[in-house]
């Protein structure tokens, strides 16, 4: 399988592709609530809506849940081995 990293520290997600897997997973999915940024930024009481979740996500990547891998139309969020299992077997 060819594959392609992106080092989220140097180039941010973008909204509109933060916004596919939110709409495939939910916002929750995305944030990694026991990162340390999330911690230092004293989100543990926040309740947002999706858009400003969005909009913290692709300001502060270190928020996500990763990797988020995107094949074609196939997408997950964090450690999926399952997933990408039955990617690489069709």
């Amino acid at each position: 399988m060819k594959t392609h990293l992106v080092d989220l520290k140097e180039r941010a997600a973008s909204k509109g592709e933060l916004r596919r897997f939110a709409q495939k997973f939910g916002i929750e999915a995305l944030v990694d609530r026991d990162s340390k940024r999330f911690q230092t930024l004293g989100l543990k009481q926040a309740h947002y809506g999706e858009a400003k979740w969005l909009e913290l996500l692709e300001e502060e990547p270190l928020l996500l849940r990763t990797p988020l891998v995107r094949r074609g139309n196939d997408l997950s969020v964090g450690l999926d081995e399952e997933a990408w299992r039955r990617w690489t077997a069709g």
